[in-house]
Formats: structure tokens, sequence, C-alpha cells
């Protein structure tokens, strides 16, 4: 597989942690999340969402180990890490819960998330259940920081 389809798809190389690659992948899209919101607001870290999911489908796509969501893949988790945070202001702690609101909801994949992960084959099965997980994780992190004040 080429060189730049592995890069891309594991994020830079954060999907090869040897341990959690998911929270690797999460961890490492935060500071992106940071600078995009502050620079484009919160459209334009929906739009880098969808321009990350729609990267990852296409090169997912036409690579044929990562096809069946193999660890080393984490642009489904920059994607959905990206669009749980785009309706939030950038502070620390609402983007700590986002965090681990997101990283609940891709490991444990409350319904409809497991459906879609199990019943949508190939490279839009890789992407599409890390994107309800972030609509759930958005949801709570969104009230979590009205709760606050943020």
């Amino acid at each position: 597989m080429n060189f730049l389809a592995r890069l891309t798809l594991s994020w830079f190389g954060t999907g090869y942690a040897p341990k959690a690659p998911g929270t690797a992948g999460s961890l490492a899209a935060l500071p992106f999340a940071w600078i995009i919101f502050s620079t484009w607001g919160p459209i334009g870290l929906v739009a880098a969402a969808g321009l990350a999911f729609l990267i990852g489908w296409a090169v997912a796509a036409k690579t044929p180990d990562a096809g069946h969501d193999p660890g080393w893949v984490v642009i489904d988790e920059v994607a959905g890490q990206w669009l749980t945070l785009a309706f939030v202001t950038p502070e620390p702690l609402i983007y700590a819960v986002g965090f681990i609101a997101f990283r609940v909801f891709d490991i444990f994949k409350p319904w409809p998330i497991r459906t879609l992960e199990r019943n949508v084959p190939g490279a839009l099965g890789v992407m599409i259940d890390d994107i309800a997980a972030a609509v759930y994780a958005g949801l709570l992190t969104y009230v979590v920081s009205l709760a606050l004040g943020s």
C-alpha cells in the first residue's frame, strides 16, 4: 500500500500506537480541532470533519487492507472527534468531556452505532459508525457545556 494512503488513514501514524490506537487518533485530533475552530468557527470544524470523512472513505475504499476497519485506520476517529467538538467552545474542560464522550460512544457502540458498524460494508462502514458516535457524543458534550455555562 502506498505511503500517503497509510499516512492519511493512520492520521500521521497515530493509528500505529501500540495500545488504544483509536484513542491515540482521537487525542491527536484535538489540537487540530482547536486550531480549526479558532480560525473558522463551528462551520469550519463541521466542514473539516466532513472532509476527513470523505477523504477517509475514498482512501479506505482504494486500500485493500483498510476495508474491514483495522485498528491502524483512525481517520474515522478524527472525523468523529471533530464533529463531536464542532458546537462547543474550545475550552480544555469541554474538550476533555467531548474526548471522553466520543471514546465511550465509539467503544461501546449503543444502538444504532453497532448496527451501522455491522451492516454497512466496506469503507463507508469503516467511517459511518464514528459519525454516529459523534452525534451522541456531541449532544452530550453540548448539554454538559450548557450546564457548565460554557
